[in-house]
């Protein structure tokens, strides 16, 4: 049985900004694992984000380029993105 890809859906209601979710989530797998995030806008700031603040550390997978939803796998490529 395959294992279930865990999704971050920042389209509900949070007291966490997307950012803080994505992060989060990020420091909370071991490298090679990866988590769907899903939102109602372009996250391409989140990008650019990642990028700058932990380079190197995260893999970028465009599923679904909205609207009205957009969806991108994120996979933790080394121990250097836990904070």
């Amino acid at each position: 049985m395959d294992k279930l890809e865990r999704v971050i859906d920042t389209r509900v209601p949070s007291e966490r900004s997307c950012a803080e979710q994505t992060t989060g989530t990020i420091d909370g797998i071991g490298p090679g694992e990866s988590f769907v995030l899903v939102a109602d806008h372009d996250p391409i700031g989140l990008y650019y984000l990642l990028r700058t603040e932990r380079p190197g550390a995260t893999q970028w997978e465009l599923l679904e380029d909205g609207p009205p939803r957009w969806r991108v796998r994120i996979t933790k490529e080394t121990a250097s993105a836990n904070r």
